[in-house]
């Protein structure tokens, strides 16, 4: 089955769906440097990099799945859940415009597959998530959601909950989908960093940051990664990594930090950051591009093996048909 993806940033849906036997075809992303990474990743899919209010339903092919994680900040508990009063959230009746122009050309995706934060289920007293699915319902789908957190559904120790929307034409092919079940966490965090590793300089916490001393004080395991949130310093005690975000490469705001085997305190590095989105050790970094925007795209991404899982699914559902 063909699939074109909406914010599509490096791929991560993308990835996932292609790990299940899927064929991206098409996808859209807006910022620039996202798509260096998405280009340099998924070669035979076609990005177009543009503002989704540009896109037209014409410009997308015929695909069987049409998937989205849209913006998220707008309904995320860290932002101000301004919701559909943000431009950010009001993206969501992009798509909606996008599947109706698509609807009128006969081409209407017979699957979606939208991402966002667990927040979404209740802002403004589930009133948010009604609207949703209501425009879809008036587009022909049934659709079912569940937060799913990637420790638990991807094999990942990453604490990271996402509300995932699938939704078919099809009400019968609705009902034959299971969403996935929990799995064993066998995927340790000494798995995906080493702290044995000998990194780049400015990885490093030393003396002469004015914030070494509170990370001194209070990075003291070598089992746990910690959380740097600006005045002060979390640890995650439950083996996992706390849920990695967009901004954890700005302004020394929710960087995950370690303590290394030498005692060194360090950032994790884009492709510890990546491991623990569960991208594999092939996909790119490209070169000549900041730390802080593939820390970035990484926060913005899915975890890939729950993808994989929910497209497994998916195609499970459809072939039983």
């Amino acid at each position: 089955m063909k699939l074109a993806s909406l914010f599509a940033g490096i791929g991560g849906i993308d990835l996932g769906f292609e790990q299940a036997e899927f064929t991206p075809i098409w996808a859209n992303e807006i910022d620039i440097n996202a798509a260096k990474t998405f280009n340099l990743n998924h070669k035979k899919t076609r990005l177009i990099v543009d503002d989704i209010c540009k896109i037209k339903g014409a410009d997308i092919p015929a695909v069987e799945v049409l998937t989205g994680g849209f913006p998220c900040q707008a309904f995320s508990v860290a932002g101000y859940r301004k919701g559909f009063e943000d431009d950010r959230g009001n993206l969501f009746f992009q798509i909606i415009r996008l599947l109706t122009e698509m609807e009128e050309l006969d081409k209407l995706p017979k699957i979606l597959l939208l991402e966002n934060v667990k927040n979404l289920y209740s802002h403004d007293n589930g009133n948010t998530f009604k609207v949703i699915k209501s425009e879809l319902k008036k587009l022909g789908y049934h659709l079912t959601a569940e937060v799913l957190n990637s420790m638990d559904f991807g094999n990942v120790p990453q604490n990271r909950e996402r509300i995932y929307i699938v939704a078919f034409l099809d009400k019968e092919t609705l009902q034959r989908f299971v969403w996935p079940q929990k799995i064993p966490l066998t995927n340790t965090i000494d798995k995906l960093i080493s702290r044995n590793l000998k990194v780049y300089h400015k990885y490093y916490y030393h003396e002469d940051k004015k914030s070494y001393e509170m990370l001194k004080e209070n990075i003291t395991s070598k089992k746990s990664i910690y959380q740097f949130r600006r005045v002060y310093v979390r640890e995650n005690k439950s083996g996992v990594c706390p849920t990695l975000t967009a901004n954890m490469g700005t302004g020394g705001h929710n960087v995950p930090l370690i303590l290394d085997n030498d005692n060194n305190i360090r950032k994790l590095t884009p492709r510890e950051c990546l491991n623990l989105q569960g991208f594999p050790q092939n996909f790119e970094i490209p070169k000549n591009i900041a730390d802080s925007h593939i820390y970035k795209q990484v926060g913005n991404s899915v975890t890939v093996p729950v993808i994989k899982r929910i497209a497994e699914s998916i195609k499970k559902a459809v072939k039983n048909q």
